[in-house]
This record gives structure tokens, sequence and C-alpha cells, in this order.
């Protein structure tokens, strides 16, 4: 059961491998749901509710009624009529007693039915607005770097009908086809640092350093007129001292903006490139190629930061972690093709066990009634014990509700557990009856809550009620508050 609320968790933590959406909706709360801070809510409960208990209030009375005029009537006769009547009497007075006792209880369950709504939907707008400031901090377009291109121009030729003089006429051509070379190797590194974001004050974005050495081979029969083509980052907010050199001599591009640059090769000739810029932007970056085959490829980014990961499920081929950074480090040595980028992101810490608090407080009116029912069949209840019970159970509630956000909600229910069964032992008037108050408590409240905020839910219920049944059983077949 607990299972199906963590699935709010961004499966357990905020993943960034692969495309997050940059807007996140507003935290709302659980539609449909009641709540105290509502006005309009409100008071449409309160007239419903209103109009019920005047119902069943003038039901009440009417009977009342009927029994003192037919005990009016019967009075001058015999004493069987006396008798019928005051059978009827006493009757009456424990249905008006049985009746107070109800609309306490009932006015326990609503007044508690609305604050737990409330609280669950305060709580789950917490939860809510706690995962959207953890995902703001890592979202965002990603850094992403794709791989250069080698493209050379070749001429085929084809052919195609063309209408003259109103005749079909073939005709013959040449059109320019791109074709590609595969790098012969890429030695790429890349140095990345956290800095705090300008524009969003809880984001961190990277400022990376990039620098990439590929080497080309003509692998043609002839010689060829080639075009080393290399884009900047996508995405990025700052870019500066983009250049690339060539045999450590920087090129120019022939325009301005078109990063494409031409060098001859003859057949079997091989040149090197080297590509260096600075550049900010979200806390993701990644390396694209493209499913374009990979040789002799070394990639390695040193991290210097905590919490850093590598994305897309890409492992790398080493891990390093040096004081405070870590390496990591992909080695392709031949023919590899990779379809996704990859790279690093900043994991962030685990969200678990999100829709705990929200679910146990929706069910705790019900939780309250199976109590109050083991204590009303296990020692005898004032309508004052009932009033104080109420109020212990929804204030322990609360508690763990608020203790909650601040610690492991199952340690904060030992503690609140333990205080409320020394202030329980006071709804029995001696020994025994304060021993099935303890039992009952045990049964009836802190194993049901207990199996709401731990995985295993549907055993620890299933314990609470066969227990609860036992005791029941136990003290009606061996008398135990005698």
């Amino acid at each position: 059961m607990v299972e199906t609320f963590q699935k709010c968790s961004l499966s357990h933590r905020v993943s960034v491998n692969g495309d997050l959406p940059c807007m996140w909706q507003n935290s709302q709360g659980i539609p449909n749901l009641p709540d105290l801070t509502h006005p309009q809510e409100l008071i449409n409960l309160g007239q419903q509710l209103l109009g019920s208990l005047l119902t069943v209030s003038l039901l009440v009375s009417a009977l009342g009624v009927a029994i003192a005029l037919l005990g009016f009537a019967l009075n001058r006769y015999e004493i069987e009529g006396k008798s019928f009547v005051r059978e009827w009497v006493e009757r009456y007075s424990l249905l008006l007693k049985a009746f107070l006792h109800g609309i306490l209880v009932l006015t326990l369950l609503i007044v508690g039915f609305l604050f737990c709504s409330t609280l669950a939907n305060r709580y789950h707008h917490w939860e809510q607005a706690s995962i959207a400031k953890i995902a703001a901090s890592v979202e965002g377009a990603k850094l992403e770097q794709p791989a250069p291109k080698v493209r050379y121009v070749v001429e085929e030729p084809y052919s195609y009908f063309s209408n003259i003089d109103g005749k079909l006429v073939k005709v013959q051509d040449t059109q320019r086809i791109d074709r590609f070379l595969a790098l012969t190797s890429s030695e790429i590194q890349v140095n990345i640092d956290q800095i705090r974001s300008l524009e969003v004050s809880d984001r961190n974005n990277y400022r990376l350093d990039f620098s990439a050495s590929y080497q080309v081979t003509n692998s043609l029969l002839e010689a060829q007129e080639i075009f080393f083509e290399i884009s900047p980052p996508y995405s990025y907010s700052l870019l500066q001292n983009f250049r690339v050199e060539q045999e450590g001599k920087r090129l120019e591009p022939t325009n301005p903006g078109s990063y494409s640059f031409p060098l001859r090769l003859a057949p079997g000739q091989s040149t090197s490139f080297r590509v260096l810029y600075q550049a900010q932007g979200s806390p993701r970056w990644v390396y694209s190629a493209s499913g374009e085959l990979l040789s002799n490829f070394r990639l390695t980014v040193n991290a210097n930061f905590p919490k850093a990961d590598f994305a897309s499920g890409i492992a790398p081929t080493e891990i390093k972690n040096e004081d405070n950074r870590t390496v990591f480090v992909w080695v392709f040595e031949d023919n590899v093709s990779v379809a996704n980028p990859f790279g690093i992101f900043t994991s962030t810490a685990p969200i678990l066990d999100t829709g705990i608090l929200p679910r146990l407080l929706l069910l705790a009116p019900g939780i309250f009634l199976w109590w109050l029912l083991l204590l009303y069949l296990s020692l005898p209840m004032s309508w004052r014990n009932v009033a104080l019970a109420g109020a212990l159970f929804f204030a322990c509630l609360l508690a763990l509700t608020y203790l909650s956000r601040i610690m492991d909600v199952r340690a904060a229910w030992s503690g609140i557990s333990l205080v409320w069964l020394i202030l329980a032992w006071g709804l029995g008037t001696n020994r025994n009856a304060s021993v099935a108050a303890i039992i009952c408590t045990i049964c009836g409240a802190i194993v049901p809550v207990l199996g709401l905020i731990v995985p295993y839910s549907g055993i620890t219920l299933s314990l609470a009620g066969l227990l609860s049944v036992t005791w029941l059983m136990v003290r009606k077949w061996y008398a135990f508050s005698r």
C-alpha cells in the first residue's frame, strides 16, 4: 500500500538523467476534500449537518412525547399499564443516554474528519512544495555538446524527365551530396564547477572548461576537400573563448556563427583539431554522439562538487573519488555507437515515503471509531472520558504530523505512543480496567496507525484486527474484567 504513495517521490529522487520539464505546476491540495480554511465549504457542511441533527432531535423528542401521552392515558387504569409505561420510560432514558453519547461521538468524528482533511491538505501542499523546490534546484535545459562531424561533398550523376517542346525528355545531370568520415580518435577533458545561479536563488548552475582533441584521417582513395564542423554547446547561458585550432594554429570560421573549417587532405593523410571554450548553464552536462561510431574515444569529466552522478544510464568505465571531486571516465576503443547523450548531473537527496501522512490523516476518523468501539466494549465510558479520548487521539495525530517534518515518522510515533499509553491508563477506574484500556489502545489505535506508516501495511492492519477480536473474546469468555 505504501508503494502506491511513493510514486509521488519522483522515483524516490529527483532524477535528471533525461530531460525534465523546466516548469513545475504550483503545489495544490488534495482536490474535492473539505478544508477548514475554505469558508464556503464550512458553511455548506454546517447547513447539511444542522439539518440532519434537527431531524434526529425531532424524532427523539416525538418518541418522548408519545411515551408521555401513553403513560398519561394508561395511568388511571390497571397496574400492568403502569408497569408497561415504566418499562418504556426506562428504555427511553437509556435511549436518551445513548443518543447523547452518539451525538458526542458523531461530533468528534465530524470535527475530527474536518480537522484531519485540512491537515492532510496542508501536509500534501508542504510535500509537493518541498519536491518542487528540490526539482527547481536542478531543472532547466541541459548543456549538451554535440560531437563534431567531418563532411565532404561528392558529385553523383542522376537523371530526371522534363517536358521540352511538348516532348518528355530524359535529362542527365549531377548533384552534390554530403558524405561523412568517422573521427579517428577523440580525447576530451571537461572540468565542471558548481556556481550559484543569479536568476534563481535555490539553483546551482555549472561552469565548465571544455578541451577536446580530435584526429581526422582521409580514408578515401583520392585527395579530398573536407569540412570539420563543430557546434557550440546547446542551452548555454554564457559562452566565451570558443576557438578551434588545427595543428596548433587557430582557425577562423568562413562565415560568422558557422563553425565549419575547410581543409584538403591527401589519401591516408591525418590531421588533428583542438576545440576549447568556457561555458555556463544548467546543472547537467552531456556529450551527444548522435548514434555515430566512436573509435579511440576517451572522455574525462572532473566534477569539482559533491553529489555528482553519471547521466542517461551510460555507466562510466571508471569512477574515481578524489577529495571533494569525482572523476568520471568513459573509454570506447573501437566501433561503439551510443544513441543517448551521456554525461553527469547533480543528484539530489532521496525523497522517500511521500503521501504517507495524508493517507493516514484521511483514515484517522475510522481508526478513532475502531479504538472507541473497543473501549465501549471493554470498560464503562462516561461522556467526559469519550471527549478526553477524542481530544487525546487527534492531539497525537497533530503532533505526529508536525514532528514527521523534522524527524523520522516511525521514531516520532514511538515517542507519541509511549505518552499515549501513559495517559490511557487513566481511563480505567481500577487496575483491570486500566489494563483493558491499555490493550484497547494498542490494538485499536497504536498498531493501526503504525500499520499505515510502515511498508507492510496490510500485514500490520490484519494483525491489529486479529488482536482486537482476540482481546474481546478473551474478555467475554474468560471474564478478564472480573
